[in-house]
């Protein structure tokens, strides 16, 4: 069974310092982090917070995601946007139009998806000087389900793995009006490799 949250705060306080900051990461040391270690420090860790606040669109009724229409690509279960402001090529969601998480992803959603993002991740890889179609599924912000796909751009390699997102929040907006024919390009290339 999992720690309590009062015990797993008290656990991490353990390798804290006496300001309740925890030691870098292992992964602040890999050539590909986005930062220096010198004058690097982690923030202090706050007692836990319970019960949670809620996340956004927690209630279908309100829920704003649901009765959104835009898109590059739709069809009667799925909803696939670009986000616009990135730093890297191309970003977008995959969102299914019902009210769902991962959780109470009903199976024949949950297939789909899954089938879904290998096409979307082989079209993402098609674009020109795109290496890599990074998928993630975060959940914390938004209650309504949603896979965020992210291009890295070929020959960019210290922007491999994990901190992908924290590059390209830390890069300059990439051209919009590339990002939307990429995106546009992936959106026909799905409609005619998916006929789910």
């Amino acid at each position: 069974m999992a720690l309590d949250p009062d015990a797993f705060y008290a656990h991490a306080l353990e390798a804290a310092d006496a300001e309740q900051r925890l030691p870098l990461s292992r992964m602040t040391m890999w050539d590909v982090a986005p930062f220096d270690q010198d004058g690097l420090r982690v923030a202090p860790l706050r007692p836990p917070e319970l019960p949670e606040p809620s996340r956004h669109d927690e209630d279908p009724a309100t829920c704003r995601t649901c009765t959104r229409e835009d898109g590059v690509w739709t069809n009667e279960r799925w909803r696939l946007t670009r986000i616009g402001g990135c730093g890297v090529p191309l970003v977008m969601m995959l969102i299914p139009r019902a009210h769902h998480d991962m959780g109470d992803l009903p199976d024949d959603l949950a297939a789909e998806l899954g089938v879904l993002i290998a096409h979307l991740t082989r079209h993402v890889e098609a674009l020109p000087n795109i290496s890599r179609c990074h998928v993630y599924r975060v959940g914390d912000g938004g209650a309504h389900l949603h896979i965020w796909l992210f291009a890295r751009p070929l020959g960019q390699g210290q922007l491999y793995g994990s901190w992908l997102p924290v590059w390209d929040d830390l890069l300059p907006e990439y051209p919009d009006d590339l990002a939307q024919r990429d995106a546009e390009t992936v959106a026909r290339a799905l409609t005619e490799s998916y006929s789910g």
